[in-house]
């Protein structure tokens, strides 16, 4: 007799035979249609239903859809094999997202699409070609501007429209300049009359309405010591005596004699010098 039997072709999981019977196989091994859903069927994020073996199963970042389940949040309009965003765990078409999410431009009041280039600054936002400048109409883009009165200027046209020109050189003040005696100067431009340094950010004083750092104005216009013939500049506090039309440091007014600091004391004068009393006794 023949005891040649015919294989047996059985469910990988339950073992039931699968002879006449749909099956699905699974890395090579046979399961019957219920075993496969149970075990591999993603549930659908939509309706919470699993996506059996005869549907077509969407996915999209490990979630999983069943097709007729794949639409747009918002409008349920179906998002197969159309362009889609994801926003809050929901799938939106890009129009929905576009109303829901988009800028619009501050200029055309349009929605600026997801994935266009855009200009923004201060909260707003512009398509490319509309972030113009007011004076010339021509767009910016990533030139420099400057925005004035809720209007963007490109840098040449708001210098030729607002910016103040400088007092010394006439020309336009963009950036950094300084004002004095309500008059505007490029920081560079404003030195002092004597040596010519920049004043910005320095001690000085003026004469005459002419700026000068301290060290010109001590050489040109301070009183000079009668000791040390240096200036006494009288700002900041320094101390000095006076006495009928001369002045001395405070540090210079000694004896020429002795030298003993006179700042306080009796003093006796012998023509330019000063002397205390013991040495002025002889005279």
């Amino acid at each position: 007799p023949d005891t040649n039997m015919t294989e047996r072709f059985d469910c990988h999981h339950c073992k039931e035979s699968l002879f006449g019977k749909k099956y699905i196989l699974r890395e090579d091994s046979p399961y019957c249609v219920k075993c496969y859903e149970n075990l591999y069927s993603n549930t659908c994020e939509e309706c919470k239903k699993p996506i059996g073996a005869d549907c077509k199963d969407l996915s999209y970042k490990d979630r999983h859809w069943h097709e007729t389940c794949f639409h747009c949040f918002q409008c349920k309009n179906s998002l197969v094999d159309k362009p889609f965003a994801a926003k809050e765990e929901h799938l939106l078409c890009t129009e929905c997202y576009s109303n829901e999410y988009s800028s619009k431009c501050n200029e055309c009041k349009k929605t600026i699409m997801p994935g266009t280039r855009k200009m923004e600054y201060k909260g707003n936002s512009w398509h490319e070609t509309c972030f113009i400048c007011y004076r010339c109409q021509q767009p910016i883009g990533t030139k420099s501007f400057i925005p004035k009165d809720n209007q963007n200027f490109c840098v040449p046209c708001y210098e030729k429209q607002f910016a103040m020109q400088c007092v010394q050189c006439k020309k336009a003040i963009t950036t950094g300049g300084v004002t004095y005696r309500e008059q505007p100067w490029h920081k560079e431009c404003f030195v002092c009359t004597g040596c010519k340094k920049q004043l910005s950010g320095q001690r000085f004083t003026s004469r005459d309405e002419f700026a000068y750092c301290l060290s010109c104005f001590c050489n040109l216009y301070a009183k000079k010591c009668a000791g040390c013939t240096n200036p006494i500049s009288g700002l900041g506090g320094t101390k000095y005596i006076s006495f009928e039309e001369r002045q001395w440091h405070n540090d210079c007014f000694n004896c020429k004699k002795c030298s003993l600091s006179l700042v306080g004391r009796g003093f006796l004068t012998e023509r330019d010098d000063i002397l205390c009393p013991e040495c002025g006794k002889d005279i």
